[in-house]
């Protein structure tokens, strides 16, 4: 993604809450700065969108739930993206909450699907290398 620079007023409090978050993270003021316009921007095109912070990074989650939406997206390819059958999966999710995971993955297919990739290419032993307390030997002499 190619960037340009651009310089922005901001009100001091918003100041304050982004140095709070980039001395929590290690980054730096620009780089917390616009990871949240990033996410800004796509939520305000995704009404329905949020993002929270996991194991993996930030991601984005439909609203209301606990569900990402790349864990989402997974389901209705594995569905054969056949929409009656996602809604049936997922019967508890409003048609407003659908929309809005599948209007993200419209609009952002490189970020889910980078995701659902590298979820599809781990292995046991992967996941052990890199949480060797999972291993069922751990603790054990």
């Amino acid at each position: 993604m190619s960037t340009i620079q651009k310089s922005i007023r901001l009100p001091a409090e918003a100041v304050k809450e982004i140095e709070a978050l980039a001395s929590g993270s290690g980054k730096d003021f620009s780089g917390i700065a616009r990871d949240l316009l990033i996410e800004a921007v796509k939520m305000r095109r995704c009404p329905g969108v949020t993002f929270a912070d996991g194991p993996t990074g930030r991601r984005a989650k439909i609203a209301g739930t606990g569900i990402d939406i790349w864990e989402f997206i997974a389901t209705f390819k594995g569905l054969g993206e056949n929409y009656d059958k996602l809604k049936k999966t997922y019967h508890w999710l409003s048609e407003q909450q659908i929309r809005s995971a599948l209007t993200y993955y419209a609009l952002y297919p490189e970020d889910i699907d980078k995701r659902i990739t590298r979820n599809e290419n781990l292995s046991e032993a992967k996941v052990i290398k890199r949480f060797p307390f999972l291993s069922k030997t751990a603790g054990k002499t």
